[in-house]
């Protein structure tokens, strides 16, 4: 394990960290509330695309967590900012029915000069592919909301979008524009909003290559447990070494010098 300095602020990821599906991890409540009395800030950062932000909020909030809305980033939401510093954009939207905030933007199906790639589920098809490959060779920019392979549900790993977005690049001879981890424009945005130096801030995942390589790609300090997606095999394999290793969220009170909190 690194020597931490003095942490001024903490980012979470969600899924795998604080929660999986709608059971949080034990001791996370916990962690995050003896973390805040510490004096240190904390953020909520996710690649999610399946909820709005005020899903998130609410989702948060009935896990137990007491949330604000300014304590959350989601790429979805760097997507958005992104967006509306483009002239005219026109989007073709993949995203989730729940992710409404995009609503402020012209939409085509295949005019469109922007393709915004989230989770859809089993909506994927060769024909939708098809589409989206017809859109990107007439000229229209790609937008990976995130390109992770994988991810943590109730009954195990699923694969997540990576693997459209790498295909959708390749047919088109293109490449996505990501907006969640592990972009440094992503943690810039976090550090920027906190006001703090990147070493000031770390960043806690399952994901040792989006969430801690990320991270430490722009400066952060990256802390991975070993819940959620963690697998040790895959790590093993990863260049990615983390400042710590943790059992789970549970143990970074004591790690970052907070009070210690049990699992239940």
């Amino acid at each position: 394990m690194k020597n931490l300095p003095h942490i001024k602020a903490v980012l979470f990821d969600l899924d795998g960290v604080l929660y999986i599906g709608q059971q949080p991890i034990a001791g996370a409540i916990e962690a995050v509330a003896n973390i805040r009395k510490a004096g240190i800030a904390v953020r909520f950062v996710t690649n999610t695309s399946t909820l709005s932000l005020a899903s998130l909020q609410e989702k948060l909030n009935h896990l137990g967590f007491n949330v604000v809305p300014e304590e959350i980033m989601s790429a979805p939401q760097a997507t958005i900012q992104y967006l509306k510093k483009q002239p005219n954009p026109v989007c073709k939207l993949l995203l989730a029915d729940d992710v409404k905030d995009f609503s402020g933007f012209d939409q085509s199906e295949m005019g469109a000069n922007y393709v915004v790639i989230g989770d859809i589920g089993d909506r994927w098809s060769y024909e939708l592919l098809n589409e989206v490959f017809h859109c990107l060779v007439n000229g229209a920019h790609l937008i990976a909301i995130h390109k992770n392979r994988f991810w943590q549900t109730d009954t195990g790993l699923q694969m997540d979008i990576g693997a459209f977005v790498t295909g959708l690049e390749y047919a088109s001879n293109t490449k996505a524009m990501l907006m969640g981890k592990p972009s440094q424009h992503f943690f810039n945005m976090a550090i920027d909003a906190l006001r703090l130096k990147p070493h000031e801030v770390v960043m806690i995942g399952d994901d040792i290559d989006a969430d801690i390589g990320g991270a430490q790609d722009a400066g952060l300090h990256g802390i991975l447990v070993k819940t959620g997606k963690y697998r040790e095999t895959y790590t093993r394999l990863s260049a990615v070494e983390p400042d710590a290793t943790i059992q789970s969220v549970a143990d970074l009170p004591a790690l970052l010098g907070c009070l210690s909190v049990p699992a239940q």
